[in-house]
């Protein structure tokens, strides 16, 4: 009976975890980011603990993060920002990692399979699994909501993934949540250029996170 109700929450699990992602791939994302930003700036103090939330959330439901990375430089500034930024993206790698370590086994292994640089990235984390994470977290080739949970299939202690992810990230999280403090407005978090310079676009740019 027990082994019977693990089933049926592990299918139900998957199946939503399915549905939301699927949603939100037809969804106007950028939009629904965007009003997300307005509320957050809304409720004061809470604003970093909320945006936090939202983008772990993100993370996890596939939806890519350079809106909310922004947003947060232009709502909070740069330190309190990229803590909130920071934050958010390691609880959410860290979500991610564990459900396709569990829940999505099989179905991230059925993404991943034919792909060789996934198959080159668990062959090198099985020897050098830190340094393997903190390297490839600093390069944008490779997607980074989809690698959380191919690197729950890998060996890697969990505390080494957190840590190498952190470091990892952070130094893209600066830059970004920096770029988004020079920002004036909400509409140039969401086209990502600030109105008066055509030239400098961010959004242009690889974020992957």
């Amino acid at each position: 009976m027990r082994t019977s109700s693990t089933v049926r929450i592990v299918v139900i699990g998957v199946v939503l975890l399915v549905v939301l992602a699927t949603a939100v791939a037809l969804l106007p994302v950028r939009e629904i980011l965007i009003s997300l930003l307005g509320r957050i700036e809304s409720v004061g103090g809470w604003g970093p603990v909320l945006l936090a939330g939202v983008y772990a959330a993100a993370c996890v439901l596939f939806v890519p993060g350079s809106v909310l990375t922004l947003g947060a430089g232009f709502l909070f500034g740069v330190v309190r920002g990229t803590i909130a930024v920071s934050v958010g993206s390691v609880v959410g790698a860290t979500t991610a990692f564990l459900v396709g370590r569990t829940l999505l086994r099989g179905w991230i292994e059925k993404r991943i399979a034919a792909n060789p640089r996934y198959q080159a990235i668990d062959r090198a984390v099985g020897k050098e699994g830190f340094k393997i994470v903190l390297l490839v977290r600093l390069s944008p080739v490779f997607p980074f909501n989809l690698l959380n949970y191919a690197f729950g299939l890998t060996k890697i202690p969990l505390p080494q993934y957190v840590l190498a992810s952190w470091i990892g990230m952070l130094p893209g999280t600066l830059m970004y949540v920096y770029l988004g403090s020079a920002l004036k407005s909400l509409a140039e978090v969401a086209a990502g250029t600030p109105s008066d310079d055509p030239l400098h676009t961010v959004s242009s740019c690889s974020v992957w996170w």
